[in-house]
């Protein structure tokens, strides 16, 4: 296994560590931010979703510059995306942060995407990820940040800009699975 892979198996490893952080009731206390009390649980989770967040950087720039581009790899990076996004967004909905149709159409297009991935490699065919579908992510990446933070660092410029990213990734969401769709609709056509 090459260090591309180790490291999106380091993200898949992180997962549950910041569930147990986000969502477990532990004596670690608060720290006062703006004007509220965020546990410090949630600061270590929103750090290690961001840590972990930052290896999907990280592994594919390796596997790029170092060509070290696997099939492994191919498989596990969008699922370890997928894992990562859809256990960070559950848990905001269960602190309150999020609200559940917006996570529900986020995952939802996940599900299809991945459907739609499946049907494709029965065809033979790899489908890549779409530069929409990059955007979508980054969206996701930065509300899911904020929100896990509570959105209190960015409250004091005057905007949630947790909530207002949450809204423009179901936006991406939206947009990125239409256009995934569209553009590989032959894959369905052809299965038929």
């Amino acid at each position: 296994m090459n260090l591309p892979n180790k490291i999106t198996l380091s993200r898949i490893i992180l997962i549950p560590i910041l569930m147990i952080f986000m969502l477990a009731p532990l004596p670690l206390g608060t720290v006062s931010i703006g004007n509220e009390l965020l546990p410090v649980s949630h600061i270590i989770g929103a750090l290690l979703f961001i840590i972990a967040a930052l290896t999907d950087w990280i592994d594919g720039y390796l596997a790029r510059k170092y060509e070290l581009v696997t099939t492994m790899g191919k498989f596990l990076d969008p699922l370890a995306d997928k894992l990562l996004v859809s256990a960070a967004l559950i848990s905001l909905v269960e602190i309150g942060f999020a609200a559940a149709w917006m996570v529900i159409v986020i995952i939802a297009r996940e599900f299809a995407v991945t459907g739609l991935r499946l049907v494709a490699s029965g065809e033979g065919e790899v489908l890549a990820a779409s530069q929409l579908g990059k955007i979508k992510t980054t969206v996701q990446m930065i509300a899911i940040a904020a929100l896990l933070l509570h959105d209190q660092p960015f409250l004091s410029f005057g905007f949630p800009l947790g909530g207002i990213m949450l809204w423009l990734a179901v936006f991406f969401t939206l947009l990125s699975g239409w256009d995934y769709f569209y553009k590989n609709r032959f894959i369905l056509l052809k299965s038929k």
